[in-house]
């Protein structure tokens, strides 16, 4: 009895991936989602060098050229802030409410705000830029980040026109709620940081 040899069968095609239809009924790209994602693993990247830099500099500091100091109490407020804009935008997404996005845009602003008046107290102190390192590596990681929750700000601007004119993909709600919600995390990871090595 022989043995024929067959070839192998090629596996069946996977069916592809229903896309998400879009008002009109056209199917929907996620090419906002992509570029969020490219951009927090951009994001990170760097914050992740300023966080090895701040190590390294602490730990080759001599003992008196690194000051550690207090931080404003108020960056706690601040972070309840921002924790909350999140909720708030979480319920916005997922109610499509330009209401509960108004709220999240102004808790946003107040989050930056708050930041500007920790930074006023920290130069009440003396603490200054250019006073020492651990002060410097304090502004550099707290603007940085103000500077991307601004950039946040203005992509739920965009998300909030087009969502009272009704014209907003839900793709594009979920790239600018993912931006956010990264945003607090960082935040979270920053005061934490701040906290223990500052």
């Amino acid at each position: 009895m022989s043995t024929a040899i067959l070839p192998p069968v090629p596996p069946a095609p996977a069916a592809p991936a229903a896309p998400v239809a879009t008002a009109s009924g056209r199917p929907e790209r996620r090419v906002a989602e992509t570029g969020v994602w490219i951009g927090i693993a951009t994001i990170s990247m760097s914050f992740a060098a300023l966080t090895s830099a701040l190590v390294v500099r602490q730990a080759s500091a001599p003992g008196s050229d690194w000051q550690h100091f207090q931080l404003p109490s108020l960056l706690y407020v601040n972070t309840l802030v921002l924790l909350l804009s999140s909720v708030t935008l979480e319920s916005s997404r997922r109610r499509e409410a330009v209401a509960t996005l108004d709220v999240t845009l102004a808790l946003g602003l107040l989050f930056l705000v708050g930041q500007a008046f920790a930074w006023r107290q920290l130069a009440a102190q003396n603490l200054h830029l250019a006073t020492g390192p651990s002060s410097a590596f304090f502004y550099v990681l707290t603007v940085l980040h103000a500077m991307h929750v601004l950039g946040g700000l203005v992509g739920l601007g965009y998300v909030e026109r087009r969502l009272a004119a009704g014209v907003l993909s839900r793709t594009t709600f979920r790239a600018a709620a993912l931006y956010w919600h990264f945003m607090a995390v960082l935040w979270l990871y920053l005061l934490a940081l701040l906290t223990l090595r500052g």
